[in-house]
């Protein structure tokens, strides 16, 4: 079973499963669903069009306070940069509905990056939630990585602290950061599923 190999041991693959049924529709150590979104760059971006490199997929919301954390900080930033120097593709999803806090159109996406000098490869405008609904996404930030066969290796939070206090970051244990890591080094991703946290996705 592929998400032993994931996990490392039968005890941490029970656990992960069970963090699984709770927290995602999608399933770590599976094929990650494939969808077709726009993008702010005027171009349809589909998760297929990145096999072979390593995909980090972030919901945002940059109305949230637990995101605006994360960018008011530089650390979303920062992660976005080294993610992106070493190969992957970092897609930043936007799955809030018309009218619902945190929408944007394309030129106020393309304001916002630039504004924040956020470092995403592409800003997706998931308005009608077809990612976000085919990924059960339920937070913002709601992380999730795949690897480049096309695998799902990790889903939940961005780190393990759950609050919107930037201070916190500096004794927080990054999950992407340290899943990008282990995965580019060959070793199993420790703790491959993890509780999301923020606000609810505005579908």
């Amino acid at each position: 079973m592929r998400t032993i190999q994931i996990l490392g041991s039968s005890a941490a693959m029970v656990a992960a499963l069970l963090v699984n049924q709770a927290y995602a529709a999608v399933k770590v150590g599976e094929p990650a669903p494939d969808f077709q979104v726009a993008g702010a760059d005027g171009q349809a971006h589909s998760l297929s069009d990145y096999k072979g490199k390593f995909v980090v997929l972030e919901w945002t919301n940059a109305d949230c306070p637990f995101v605006r954390k994360q960018y008011s900080s530089g650390n979303m930033q920062q992660l976005q940069k080294e993610a992106t120097r070493d190969g992957a593709v970092w897609l930043s999803i936007i799955s809030s509905a018309p009218g619902k806090e945190g929408h944007v159109d394309a030129a106020q996406a393309l304001k916002l990056t630039d504004k924040r000098k956020a470092a995403p490869t592409a800003v997706l405008l998931d308005e009608k939630g077809t990612a976000g609904h085919l990924y059960e996404a339920k937070t913002t930030p709601h992380m999730f990585i795949i690897d480049p066969t096309g695998t799902l290796i990790y889903a939940g939070a961005i780190d393990s602290t759950p609050s919107t206090d930037p201070t916190d970051i500096a004794t927080s244990k990054n999950y992407v950061k340290v899943a990008l890591e282990e995965a580019r080094a060959g070793k199993p991703v420790t703790e491959a599923v993890t509780k999301p946290y923020g606000c609810s996705v505005k579908y």
